[in-house]
C-alpha cells in the first residue's frame, strides 16, 4: 500500500460516499471510467476487494469499511495542511464546505450569494443532512468546515457559536378553527391530528420537549422526514404540525397555511454555527463565519417579524443573549 496515490484516495472516498461510481465521477469532475480505473489500481495495491459490485449497486466490503476510516483521515489531514497554507498566504480563496440542516436551506442560500459578491475567489459547497444526526456525523468525519444547526452535538468537541434567532410555532391549514384564535389553550391540541418531522430531526426533538413538559401526548398520525411534505400535507387538511418559522414564509403570504397561536409560543431557539475543536478553519471559512454572524440575525428578523404579532420583542430574542 505504499504506493496509493491522493488520486486513488480520493477516487475511494467519493465512491464509498456516494457508494456509485457515475456521482463519484461527477462529485470529482471526472468519467465513470477514470473512477472505476482509480479503485481497480487501490483494490490491487490493497490485494483484496473493497467494494461488493452486484449488478449496478456497489457496497463496502469490511476490509472497505476499514480503509475508508483511514482514506477520511489522510485527507482530512491534507486539508488541514492546505488551510494552514492558505493562513499564511492571507488570501481568501479556496473552497468552503458548508453542512446544514434541512430548515437552514431556506435562508443559507441568500446569504452565501451575498457573501459571494463580496468574496468572488471563494468557491462555496453545500451539504444538506436529512437531520441533525446526519450533519453531526458529517462534523465527526471532517466532511464540512462549518455546521449551521439548532443545537450543538454533546458527543464531539466542537465550537458553537450562536448567530440568529430561531422561532418554532404550530400551524394549520387556512380556515382551521384554532387558527382564528387570539391564543390556544395547549390541552386544544390534543384533539387534533398531528404530522411530525422524524424521530431524531431538532424540530421534532424541540415538540416533544414543549408537549412532555406540560404533560401531554400529541396524537401523531404521521413522520414525514420533509418539511416541504410536511407543509403540504398541512395546507391539505391532513393535520396540524410544528415546523420553523423560516420555512414557512412562502406559505404564509400566499395565505395557504396560518400559524395557530398556541400559548407559551413561538418557541424560541438559537442558531449556532458550530466546528469542530480541532479543525483548523482556512481564511474561507473565517471569512464566512465572520459574515453569517454580522449579517443574519437582521436578515432573519426582517422575515420573522410580520408574522410574530405585537408581543414579539427583537432585543428580547436576540442572538446576543439567547441561550445556547
Amino acid at each position: 500500500m505504499k504506493n496509493l496515490t491522493l488520486r486513488q484516495i480520493r477516487a475511494f472516498s467519493a465512491v464509498a460516499g456516494r457508494l456509485s461510481f457515475v456521482r463519484a465521477a461527477e462529485d470529482l469532475h471526472l468519467t465513470p471510467p477514470a473512477v472505476t480505473m482509480q479503485i481497480r489500481a487501490l483494490e490491487s495495491m490493497v490485494g483484496m476487494p473493497v467494494f461488493d459490485r452486484k449488478g449496478r449497486e456497489i457496497t463496502l466490503t469490511t476490509a472497505g469499511e476499514y480503509l475508508l476510516v483511514y482514506a477520511r483521515r489522510v485527507l482530512a489531514t491534507l486539508k488541514d495542511a492546505e488551510d494552514v497554507m492558505a493562513r499564511f498566504q492571507h488570501v481568501e480563496t479556496g473552497t468552503l464546505t458548508i453542512g446544514m440542516v434541512g430548515t437552514a436551506k431556506y435562508f443559507i442560500p441568500h446569504l452565501l450569494a451575498r457573501f459571494r459578491e463580496e468574496h468572488v475567489g471563494i468557491d462555496v459547497r453545500l451539504r444538506v443532512g436529512v437531520n441533525r444526526e446526519q450533519l453531526v456525523a458529517m462534523l465527526s468525519g471532517n466532511d464540512i468546515d462549518l455546521a449551521v444547526m439548532g443545537r450543538a452535538p454533546r458527543e464531539l468537541a466542537t465550537r458553537a457559536e450562536p448567530f440568529a434567532a430561531h422561532p418554532m410555532v404550530f400551524i394549520a391549514p387556512t380556515g382551521h378553527p384554532l387558527a382564528s384564535h387570539r391564543e390556544v389553550a395547549v390541552p386544544s391540541l390534543e384533539a387534533f391530528p398531528f404530522i411530525a418531522r422524524e424521530p431524531g430531526s431538532g424540530t421534532r426533538k424541540a415538540m416533544q420537549d414543549f408537549f412532555a413538559a406540560r404533560r401531554i401526548e400529541p396524537h401523531i398520525v404521521m413522520d414525514m422526514p420533509s418539511n416541504e411534505t410536511i407543509k403540504q400535507a398541512v395546507i391539505a387538511g391532513m393535520g396540524l404540525s410544528f415546523l420553523s418559522l423560516h420555512t414557512i414564509g412562502l406559505e404564509l403570504r400566499s395565505d395557504l397555511l396560518q400559524i395557530v397561536h398556541v400559548e407559551d409560543t413561538p418557541i424560541m431557539r438559537t442558531w449556532n454555527l458550530v466546528h469542530r475543536l480541532a479543525k483548523v478553519l482556512s481564511p474561507a471559512a473565517e471569512a464566512f463565519r465572520y459574515y453569517l454572524i454580522a449579517e443574519a440575525e437582521a436578515m432573519l428578523l426582517a422575515h420573522d417579524e410580520p408574522f410574530l404579532g405585537p408581543s414579539w420583542d427583537s432585543k428580547q430574542h436576540s442572538s446576543k443573549t439567547a441561550k445556547v
